[in-house]
C-alpha cells in the first residue's frame, strides 16, 4: 500500500513541477518594470521635453496661418506641410524621449504580447456570430419601428 502511496505521490509532484515549469515559461516575458511606476518617475529633462513638445505642437497649429507673412518660402503649400509634419515628428520624439513614452513603450510591448496570447475566433465562428448579430439587429429595428408607428398613431387620435 505505501509503495503504490509513494508511486502517486512522486507522479503528483513531478506533474506538479512540470505545470508550474510550463506555466512559469514564456515565449515573450511582460517586462518587470511597472508601467505605472516609470510613468510617476519624472525629471527636469522630462518637464523641459514636455515643454518642447508642446511648444512644437503649437507651432505646428500655426504655421499655415501666419507663418507665409512672416517667411516668403511658406507661401508654397508644401513648404508648410513639411514644417507641420517635421514639428509634429519633433514633439512625438520629445514624448518617446520622456519617462512617460518609456512607460507607453513598455504598455504597448505588453499589449502585443497579450495580443499573441489570444484565441482568435475561426473564419466559420466569425461569419455565424456576424450573421446572429445582423438578424438581431433587423428584429430590434421592426419592433422599434412597430413602436414608432404605434405612438405616431396614439398620438394622432389625440391630435386629430
Amino acid at each position: 500500500m505505501s509503495n503504490n502511496q509513494d508511486n502517486l505521490d512522486t507522479k503528483l509532484s513531478d506533474a506538479k513541477a512540470k505545470a508550474g515549469s510550463l506555466l512559469s515559461k514564456r515565449k515573450t516575458p511582460i517586462s518587470d518594470t511597472s508601467v505605472v511606476e516609470v510613468a510617476k518617475t519624472g525629471s527636469a529633462k522630462d518637464a523641459i521635453l514636455w515643454l518642447l513638445a508642446v511648444a512644437a505642437l503649437i507651432a505646428a497649429t500655426l504655421v499655415n496661418q501666419y507663418l507665409p507673412g512672416y517667411w516668403q518660402p511658406a507661401n508654397d503649400v508644401w513648404v508648410r506641410i513639411g514644417l507641420i509634419v517635421g514639428l509634429v515628428i519633433l514633439a512625438l520624439i520629445c514624448l518617446a524621449l520622456t519617462h512617460q513614452g518609456s512607460a507607453f513603450k513598455i504598455l504597448l510591448k505588453d499589449a502585443a504580447t497579450e495580443l499573441r496570447r489570444v484565441t482568435w475566433p475561426s473564419k466559420q465562428e466569425t461569419v455565424t456570430n456576424t450573421w446572429q448579430v445582423i438578424v438581431v439587429i433587423a428584429i430590434v429595428g421592426f419592433i422599434v419601428w412597430i413602436l414608432d408607428n404605434l405612438a405616431n398613431w396614439f398620438v394622432g387620435l389625440f391630435l386629430g
